[in-house]
């Protein structure tokens, strides 16, 4: 049996829109700002899994976590959004739930 997916409908629609209009990379930059091909996302980010069309990242510059969305052909990465906050140095993580 295959658990159910409450963002499969919404992310389906989005995946859908991202890549019926993909943009070449200058249309893409003016529309979404930074854009990231993938040898730059390897080089500015730690990539811990992929769930079309969001990409769940560690940004090496902070190490904040967030999401990048990407559209398939050509293949870019956009809308870097944090999740959550970067550790900071030297914190303890003295009384954080596992």
């Amino acid at each position: 049996m295959t658990a159910h997916d409450p963002t499969e409908a919404k992310r389906e629609m989005l995946r859908t829109a991202i890549n019926i209009a993909a943009f070449e990379r200058p249309a893409l930059e003016a529309r979404e700002g930074q854009v990231w091909d993938t040898q730059e996302l390897q080089r500015d980010f730690t990539v811990h899994g992929f769930l079309a069309p969001m990409v769940s990242v560690t940004r090496k510059a902070d190490g904040k976590r967030g999401v990048l969305l990407f559209q398939h052909l050509p293949r870019f990465y956009f809308n870097f959004q944090p999740m959550w906050p970067a550790p900071r140095p030297g914190a303890s993580n003295k009384g954080a739930s596992a």
